[in-house]
């Protein structure tokens, strides 16, 4: 079973919402993508080409290459298919792997028990063929066999990936209730920031947004902070694809901006949290941490966006405290900040009001399962902008 040679249908999947981010990932790397849905990209390719889409890609989670469709309308029927598939080529015998699932099947009650029954249909067949058992469990650190079941239809996957790929690695430290490095990339891409002017961050916490702007700014991806993959344990696997895709990745990424990133935050915590996860990443000499009072970040003449993800009054904070907080993140953007484009990522719809500012555009996202929305502000006057006195 030639997995590194053959094309097969790849399913690359993504938090809600974030789909049209990653089809822009997609087609920038050259892949033509043959279905787009709420939760991922469909194309055609082989797990080779996996490779680099699990290095580049920043709103991905998952890169699913397809094994086999098959019906199955119970348990039974399940095993019988999954057994007949030729494991032993694609698992060694003396390794290690683990099953996740999607389910939605009359006949299971709990998704652990089609992944038992995946388990078992592997581990048999390696045994019949090679006489020994493989060890299994739940670690994704190794090879990873994902099952999506709905009704009578089945899909098994081999999971290029392994670990999450929305966890760019970098953040060692997460800090107080922070964004997903995907979603804090895709509200990124979202604001169509050229990635050559300012990018300003107050109330940055843990750094998440100042980080994959400068991630952004200087073509650095995900790739260079991970060394393990799902595909590096499918039998076959050659690592001079996945070093000459690497190098491709460094030889790229730029070491240098030509404007600045700036991120402050009230905590002193929490700017220390973030000097350290940008430190990780290899972009701490790209951005000005300051701790001060979002009103006192300073605002270069140069213009560029302005970006906060305030508290949402869902999981901190209080709500009449934030209504004032809202209330004077607008005041600062129209006085402070004309020239920018301005941008608050909220949970909360009532908060969003007390901005006083009109949003251009409402863009849609989820944090988890909060439904969030990612507001537009254009803060242009009628004459142009006097510099700011310095003190």
């Amino acid at each position: 079973m030639q997995v590194f040679q053959t094309e097969s249908k790849i399913i690359i999947t993504c938090n809600k919402r974030l789909s049209g981010y990653l089809q822009q990932e997609v087609e920038a790397l050259g892949f033509k993508p043959t279905r787009v849905f709420q939760t991922g990209v469909e194309l055609q390719g082989t797990i080779t080409d996996c490779i680099p889409l699990n290095l580049n890609l920043r709103c991905a989670s998952q890169v699913l290459y397809l094994i086999k469709s098959f019906k199955a309308e119970d348990p039974n029927e399940l095993y019988k298919n999954v057994v007949e598939i030729e494991w032993e080529k694609l698992i060694d015998f003396s390794g290690y792997f683990s099953v996740s699932s999607t389910v939605n099947n009359e006949h299971i009650l709990t998704p652990l028990f089609a992944n038992v029954k995946v388990k078992d249909a592997i581990a048999d067949r390696i045994k019949s063929v090679k006489g020994i058992r493989p060890n299994s469990g739940a670690d994704a650190n190794k090879t990873l066999v994902h099952l999506y079941w709905q009704d009578s239809d089945a899909d098994i996957f081999l999971d290029t990936s392994g670990e999450t790929l929305a966890k760019h690695s970098y953040r060692k430290i997460p800090g107080k209730a922070p964004m997903l490095e995907a979603l804090a990339a895709a509200t990124i891409m979202a604001t169509k920031w050229d990635r050559k002017s300012t990018f300003i961050n107050p109330m940055c916490g843990s750094g998440t947004l100042a980080i994959e702007a400068a991630l952004l700014a200087t073509d650095k991806c995900p790739g260079l902070f991970r060394m393990n993959y799902g595909f590096m344990h499918i039998l076959g696997y050659d690592e001079t694809v996945f070093f000459t895709e690497r190098r491709k990745l460094k030889d790229k990424s730029k070491k240098e901006t030509g404007f600045e990133i700036i991120a402050t935050d009230l905590s002193a915590d929490a700017v220390d949290i973030a000097e350290k996860n940008a430190k990780t990443a290899g972009v701490d000499h790209l951005i000005t941490f300051s701790v001060c009072d979002f009103a006192d970040t300073p605002i270069p003449q140069e213009p560029g966006i302005i970006m906060f993800n305030p508290e949402y009054g869902e999981r901190l904070g209080v709500h009449t405290k934030l209504e004032a907080t809202y209330k004077r993140m607008g005041d600062f953007m129209k006085k402070e900040c004309l020239g920018y484009r301005g941008y608050v990522f909220t949970g909360n719809a009532d908060l969003a009001k007390k901005v006083g500012l009109q949003a251009a555009r409402k863009i849609e996202f989820y944090n988890g399962k909060l439904d969030c929305r990612l507001l537009e502000y254009e803060l242009y006057s009628g004459t142009k902008r006097e510099p700011r006195e310095v003190v």
